[in-house]
């Protein structure tokens, strides 16, 4: 059992809290009984994983986490992403919150078993917070990196100023839900094809705006089958 803080395990699960070090190890944590299930279920291999009062002292783990939630099992992987190909891909520009970026992961995957692709801006979508809000998801369905450009497919922008509402919008796939954050918003580009969700308040934030919309184009696709 690991009974000391300089052990080269819980060094790495330190330094993995740090973007710049997820990059050059090209590893991340995800941090709980539930997300390293989700791992395994999935088919990923860990590099390792530590368990509490099994591998390592409970103290010492909890300290080397990075969600400060005392977990008691730790698993470090392999980042991984993803060709940007899928019937439905959401496309996020200038997303900064992790716990966005992995909640609508989460969302994609479990409403139309879409794909997040990431624009310029975001949240790295291995980062502890994002991987907790994925809930397992990010292993289903491991986030892509693209353009716009790069992206096949209808575009559906929402936008809280556009005209035209969701529900007025051809939602079939192949699709590209294009989502940037609350105040930012998206680019000039994308207002021809911006539509809104309506809503009693100013706006939605981006998670709920997708999880909103993607349930729209879950019922769409329902229809149609």
């Amino acid at each position: 059992m690991i009974r000391s803080a300089d052990n080269h395990k819980l060094k790495t699960l330190r330094k993995l809290r740090d973007k710049r070090w997820r990059e050059k190890l090209d590893l991340f944590a995800a941090e709980g009984e539930d997300l390293v299930a989700a791992a395994e279920a999935a088919g990923w291999e860990p590099r390792f994983v530590l368990r509490a009062g099994k591998d390592v002292e409970p103290d010492l783990l909890a300290q080397a986490g990075a969600l400060g939630s005392g977990s008691r099992v730790i698993g470090v992987y392999e980042r991984r992403w993803s060709a940007p190909e899928a019937d439905v891909l959401v496309w996020l520009h200038a997303v900064e919150d992790p716990g966005n970026v992995g909640a609508v992961i989460r969302s994609a995957h479990a409403l139309v078993d879409g794909l997040v692709a990431l624009g310029p801006g975001c949240a790295d979508p291995y980062s502890p917070k994002a991987v907790r809000a994925s809930m397992g998801s990010l292993f289903a369905r491991p986030p892509a990196r693209a353009a716009l450009a790069e992206l096949p497919g209808r575009r559906v922008a929402l936008d809280a100023r556009a005209s035209r509402t969701l529900a007025q919008a051809d939602l079939e796939p192949p699709l590209v839900l294009c989502l940037g954050a609350e105040r930012a918003g998206l680019p000039a580009e994308l207002q021809p094809e911006a539509v809104r969700i309506p809503v009693r308040a100013d706006s939605l934030n981006v998670a709920m705006a997708a999880t909103a919309a993607l349930y729209e184009v879950a019922n769409r696709m329902a229809g149609h089958a």
